[in-house]
């Protein structure tokens, strides 16, 4: 581990020389992940990717990608774009990127199941906004939004995200 991974337990975050506190799933934490259990799986994760909101932010890092109203991700495993991004019209089960709330408005990909996805190994999993303290997941990370954007400005595409039962 580096001081520029983002170290995470059930009780924070640890990421340079800070701890934070955040949110895993309500599933906890768990070795054996699969779609729909809401638990964040353990292991090390790559970042693979960072989208924003240009509409309710200023872009947060120079590698982030805007999103928008028809930019979605599948987490149907009966179709071939299971866990990754698309775009509406999209008549599979999916989430909506461009969310109403804010939890979206900045979000770090994992590649959690990903480029290659083994389907109902789990999908989404990101690193993104808390809902409110402590409020549980569906399997995501989530910190306070001014944390998740000060980490935003120092994460790399070296950071991984390292989850420990």
């Amino acid at each position: 581990m580096t001081p520029s991974d983002l170290v995470v337990t059930r009780w924070g975050c640890r990421f340079h020389g800070r701890l934070f506190p955040c949110s895993i799933g309500k599933g906890g934490i768990s070795t054996n992940k699969c779609e729909g259990d809401g638990a964040t799986p353990t292991g090390i994760h790559n970042i693979v990717g960072m989208l924003y909101r240009p509409d309710r932010m200023a872009k947060p890092s120079d590698w982030a990608v805007p999103i928008g109203p028809r930019d979605l991700w599948s987490d149907d495993a009966t179709h071939d774009d299971y866990n990754h991004m698309t775009q509406a019209p999209y008549a599979f089960s999916h989430e909506r990127l461009a969310r109403a709330d804010p939890l979206y408005d900045l979000v770090f990909l994992t590649n959690w199941n990903w480029p290659y996805a083994v389907k109902g190994r789990g999908s989404a999993i990101f690193i993104h906004a808390w809902r409110k303290p402590r409020h549980p997941t569906e399997g995501c990370v989530a910190f306070r939004p001014d944390h998740l954007l000060w980490i935003a400005k120092r994460i790399t595409h070296q950071t991984r995200l390292i989850v420990q039962p």
